[in-house]
């Protein structure tokens, strides 16, 4: 393995093999027995999307323990099909708020009785994922009949998202909450969240402050809406059949992940000798949809509150996520866009979550600046796809050195690299680890 590529702020070269040792080892110290926590204070539990970016990563050393991954998190799968947003370590509940005790899933009809979860979701990446488990070794998928197994369960979910979730009937999924968005407190939900209130019922311990720097941290009023909504889904059983629920988004980044994790099925139904028609003319049907969440002036793709059908004009890290679908006639537009002023212009190490021309652009805080190594690989991902092959290379070189530089911090500085949020973070160990491996096809 060669050094590390990509410039940046100085320092010794980080080699190839010096990343992938010490992203190893964070994933090991994160294991626990069936899963891997993202991190071991701040996120205790099980999540969803992390445990998919995770699993991507462990494939390229450990196809057995990237499917075993999957495994715990589908054992947490609804009877609606839905794949819940967290499954819960019931020794850490006092860890991580709202836990178990707050969303006390066994009540709620149809959620799985033997594990604790959240109601919420999170963005679709599974059945990708899976595929690339299953890329890594196929010999061993098949002898665990790993995608015999997972197929009906990833069926199910899509079918969850494409029914219960097509809220506004476009053919998009709806998320009901910024944390199914995966980010969290994106200026693309400002709006909607001044209609939401902030008298939440549950008193609002908030542990994620003894693992990180308040500044780098929604504030407490923001936390407050958090629980109103979260605990009006709840009490309505999280059947996704509130008429007068407040959020209602169609987001650029949930629904792109969808129609990729359809073409994922496709492949996954032919390596099964299944017919995969109906999967790849969802995905067309889903890129088709997203066209309607273009904004031609931001030169990328926005969030829709469907309550009013309005579109957020704001530009995210979310609106260039579609760049990994080649069913849309943006493409140039979106390069331009990610390449200019608003993201990578000024020489930026890797791919700002929030319009950098903004007056509200913080690089520090949350979703609202930074760069996040899970939207860098998958820009990356994406201009790999689209022939760039040395902006995808110069992403993942920057990936792996910041990462292992910075003891694999939850985000950076877009600009400096400068480390933010916890530290020993697992999915950035994992994709950090990815990128020392030779491309393969996704």
């Amino acid at each position: 393995m060669s050094a590390a590529a990509g410039p940046g702020n100085g320092g010794t070269p980080v080699s190839a093999g010096q990343i992938a040792a010490r992203s190893t080892a964070v994933l090991e110290s994160n294991w626990r027995k069936t899963h891997t926590v993202p991190a071991a204070g701040l996120y205790p539990h099980q999540w969803s999307w992390d445990s998919s970016f995770i699993a991507v990563g462990l494939s390229r050393v450990s196809p057995r323990r990237a499917g075993q991954e999957m495994d715990a998190l589908f054992a947490g799968q609804w009877d609606d099909g839905r794949l819940p947003q967290i499954v819960f370590d019931p020794h850490r509940d006092q860890d991580y708020s709202p836990g178990a005790s707050f969303w006390q899933s066994r009540q709620i009809p149809g959620a799985p009785e033997w594990v604790e979860t959240a109601g919420l979701v999170q963005p679709p990446n599974h059945a990708w994922a899976v595929w690339k488990i299953h890329q890594a070794d196929p010999a061993e998928s098949r002898r665990r009949s790993f995608l015999e197994r997972n197929y009906p369960k990833l069926v199910r979910w899509h079918a969850y998202l494409s029914g219960r979730r097509n809220r506004g009937g476009s053919g998009l999924a709806s998320i009901v909450h910024p944390w199914e968005s995966g980010t969290d407190n994106s200026p693309l939900w400002d709006t909607v969240m001044t209609r939401i209130p902030a008298d939440c019922k549950t008193e609002l311990n908030r542990p994620d402050l003894q693992h990180a720097d308040p500044g780098e941290r929604p504030s407490q009023k923001e936390y407050g809406k958090y629980f109103w909504m979260a605990e009006r889904y709840r009490d309505h059983h999280c059947d996704d059949a509130d008429a007068h629920y407040p959020f209602l988004m169609e987001d650029p980044l949930f629904n792109t992940l969808l129609a990729v994790s359809e073409l994922a099925l496709a492949d996954i139904a032919a390596e099964l000798g299944l017919p995969g028609t109906a999967h790849r003319t969802r995905a067309k049907l889903i890129t088709a949809a997203l066209e309607e969440l273009y904004v031609p002036e931001l030169g990328c793709y926005s969030a829709r509150d469907i309550t009013d059908g309005s579109v957020v004009h704001k530009a995210t890290i979310n609106g260039l996520i579609p760049l990994l679908l080649s069913g849309h006639t943006h493409t140039d537009d979106l390069l331009a866009t990610l390449n200019g002023p608003r993201f990578m212009a000024g020489k930026a190490l890797l791919v700002p979550s929030y319009d950098a021309t903004a007056d509200d652009h913080n690089p520090a805080l949350y979703w609202r600046g930074p760069a996040w190594f899970n939207m860098s690989w998958m820009v990356a991902e994406a201009l790999e796809r689209v022939g760039r092959r040395e902006q995808s290379n110069y992403l993942r070189g920057n990936i792996g050195r910041l990462a292992a530089e910075h003891d694999f911090p939850e985000y950076v500085d877009p600009w400096t690299g400068a480390a933010h949020g916890t530290r020993s973070f697992s999915w950035t160990a994992a994709l950090a680890l990815e990128t020392t491996y030779p491309r393969s096809a996704s």
